[in-house]
């Protein structure tokens, strides 16, 4: 498993990858987390959005005296912080999904990722372990890797391309991603094809005796 840091997207010979494919790699999928999904998985905007409504209907009814025009008064200051709070937030999560790339080929899983520090990981087939996919109804879903050997993956560095709270053994994920059991197929038809293939290795040949004259 590799991670190559590099700042210019306009140097990648193709978007999302550090350097052209191998002879043979096939490019079988890309895309990038959906933005909105993003912000209500990662950034829990949602979650975020219904406690400033419901601190504002709290205040508003403690403060409001049962005066229309003072309950508005008073709930509006804390409106206003909550949809400045959710504009800042969907605003992270759509500059973090249009620098994102994700990349599935024939032969790993790359993963470009990161806006101030930009950081492409890949992940060979034969160091993914497993891949679980959280599906939404919607469609959208994550796929987390869980990968194999020592290596180790920064939480901090790859969040919020990380499955949630697995912060000792840190899952790189593919977040919020439209059509993900497509796109888990996908995962699931290249990594087998790929572990199915024979390693040839070249051993050395019998050593043979030579007869001193």
């Amino acid at each position: 498993m590799s991670n190559h840091d590099h700042d210019d997207f306009a140097v990648e010979p193709l978007p999302g990858l550090p350097a052209q494919p191998p002879k043979g790699e096939v490019l079988l999928w890309q895309g990038r987390p959906r933005a909105y999904a993003l912000a209500r998985e990662a950034l829990k905007i949602n979650w975020i959005a219904g406690y400033f409504v419901a601190l504002a209907v709290w205040r508003g009814w403690a403060m409001g005296g049962g005066v229309p025009g003072t309950t508005i008064a008073v709930m509006l200051p804390y409106l206003a912080i909550g949809l400045l709070t959710c504009a800042i937030l969907m605003t992270i999560a759509v500059v973090q999904a249009r620098s994102t790339v994700y990349t599935i080929t024939s032969a790993r899983v790359a993963m470009r990722i990161g806006v101030a520090l930009t950081v492409t990981l890949n992940l060979p087939f034969r160091q993914i372990g497993a891949a679980n996919l959280a599906l939404k109804s919607n469609g959208t879903g994550t796929i987390a890797l869980q990968t194999l050997g020592d290596t180790r993956i920064s939480y901090l560095v790859c969040w919020p391309h990380v499955r949630p709270w697995h912060f000792n053994r840190t899952q790189p994920a593919l977040r919020a991603i439209p059509d993900a059991a497509a796109v888990a197929k996908i995962l699931a038809e290249a990594a087998e094809t790929r572990l199915n293939q024979p390693v040839i290795t070249q051993n050395p040949g019998p050593a043979h005796a030579v007869a001193a004259e």
